[in-house]
């Protein structure tokens, strides 16, 4: 398999962390899907990262579709539980931190790739709000348990892990730790998977 992604992108952050927990092995082509010359439009119409290229049965995309395929390829650890009402929970997870990433790549792109007479900083503003309120909520639900569902992680530790990480990539100014502590006690226990520490986007 192979996966066209960007190092900073926190959708195939996910993908990526999923793939290393799963022990599967795939080849990483790196793409820019703002530039000319990128290659993702050639297996998504979409042009978005991630895309994964299978080896007989063309391409998947959307990080969620993705992550949901590869979680069928093996047993070793087990992210999605079958139908019920535990899957419900851990998608409702995933739901939650895919929606803080999409504001915050909306109000990253806004403040940094759009001419700044441009720029809207109240839509900005709205995005930034979305993201408190959804760090609020998660901090609030997540209490005192070891993880988001259950005693094991899963793919909503991994979701929420990756965006927690984003925020710490594009938005360092918000100090999020500060104010939600049972997310900075996850992330640290994340933070010291090697999955996560292997795919921790560059900062430069």
């Amino acid at each position: 398999m192979k996966l066209i992604g960007s190092l900073t992108s926190p959708y195939v952050r996910k993908v990526r962390i999923v793939l290393a927990e799963k022990k599967l092995d795939y080849e990483l082509v790196l793409d820019d899907p703002w530039g000319p010359a990128t290659q993702v439009t050639a297996h998504n119409p979409l042009g978005k990262v991630p895309c994964l290229i299978m080896d007989e049965n063309g391409s998947l995309f959307d990080s969620r579709v993705i992550v949901e395929y590869l979680d069928t390829l093996s047993p070793v650890g087990r992210l999605i539980p079958p139908p019920g009402r535990e899957r419900v929970e851990v998608k409702r997870w995933e739901a939650i931190a895919d929606g803080i990433m999409d504001a915050a790549a909306a109000a990253f792109i806004e403040t940094h790739r759009r001419p700044e007479a441009q720029r809207n900083a109240d839509w900005v503003d709205r995005q930034l709000q979305k993201i408190r309120a959804s760090l609020d909520y998660m901090d609030l639900l997540l209490g005192e348990q070891p993880y988001c569902v259950g005693v094991n992680l899963c793919l909503a530790d991994i979701a929420v892990g990756t965006a927690l990480g984003y925020l710490d990539l594009r938005f360092p100014d918000i100090d999020w730790r500060a104010d939600h502590a049972h997310l900075a006690r996850l992330a640290e226990k994340l933070g010291a998977r090697p999955s996560f520490a292997t795919t921790k986007p560059p900062t430069a």
